[in-house]
């Protein structure tokens, strides 16, 4: 059996506080911004590169019960990973705004999960 071509990129966590969950994942995992911080998004990195990344974004929607986390797939054939998961059973959660580096697909329970286009910067 090959790999399949995506691995996971980042566990994303919605958060109303962006700045007190910055500074508490990145004090309780020391990890390290992978690019300044933008609009309420950040991708924390292990700076050793051993773990996954922890990304945070701020939600204006008040305090969510569901889907407080989700992963973000990577993958450099975004196209093609898209087809293969909703063949094994996953549908499209929301089709992506112009722009956006990723397509939010949900798993055969809804739960959503993002495949990000590595590709692009």
């Amino acid at each position: 059996m090959t790999g399949s071509g995506v691995r996971i990129g980042s566990i994303v966590i919605d958060c109303d506080n962006f700045t007190r969950m910055m500074d508490f994942w990145q004090q309780a995992l020391h990890y390290v911004p992978a690019r300044p911080p933008e609009g309420g998004w950040v991708i924390l990195k292990d700076p050793g590169g051993r773990g996954p990344n922890v990304s945070l974004n701020q939600t204006n929607e008040g305090h969510l019960e569901e889907y407080r986390h989700h992963l973000d797939l990577y993958t450099d054939d975004q196209e093609g990973e898209v087809k293969r998961l909703m063949a094994l059973g996953a549908s499209l959660h929301r089709s992506p705004d112009p722009g956006e580096d990723f397509v939010v697909l949900a798993d055969p329970d809804g739960n959503p999960f993002c495949v990000v286009d590595t590709r692009r910067p």
